[in-house]
């Protein structure tokens, strides 16, 4: 049996924490069942997983994107978004018509510097507390 050091593994994986990060994953996934793809010789699964890792039969990269997947917790998929149905227009393009109309009825309220200032002066200032 041989001995798999960190020395090992880390011109694999620049970085000592995330080799430890990737093979305790890999560890992990090889107890719910993954196939290894070294002999086992009578190691333990984290063992395993760093003579993978070692060996190069796992690419680290795969290793950190499967790592990723599995700690988000909400995934998104880019989907195409619907696009927005057109209006049916008939021959003469009475729809068109309508609904510039009623881009053009659209109506704000407007308020003058003189009523907004006269709203303000009419707020009650709220009670002081020890709580704020």
């Amino acid at each position: 049996m041989a001995r798999v050091t960190v020395e090992d593994c880390i011109d694999k994986v620049g970085n000592r924490f995330e080799l430890v990060l990737l093979a305790g994953h890999r560890a992990r996934q090889i107890s719910q069942g993954a196939q290894i793809t070294i002999p086992r010789d009578n190691d333990k699964n984290p063992v395993v997983a760093l003579r993978e890792i070692a060996d190069e039969t796992l690419s680290p990269d795969d290793l950190k994107e499967d790592l990723i997947h599995s700690l988000q917790k909400h995934v998104e998929v880019d989907e195409p978004e619907p696009e927005a149905p057109e209006a049916a227009v008939d021959a003469t393009g009475v729809a068109a018509i309508e609904a510039e109309e009623a881009e053009e009825n659209i109506a704000f309220d407007r308020m003058t510097e003189e009523d907004l200032l006269a709203g303000i002066e009419g707020l009650v200032a709220p009670e002081k507390s020890d709580d704020f």
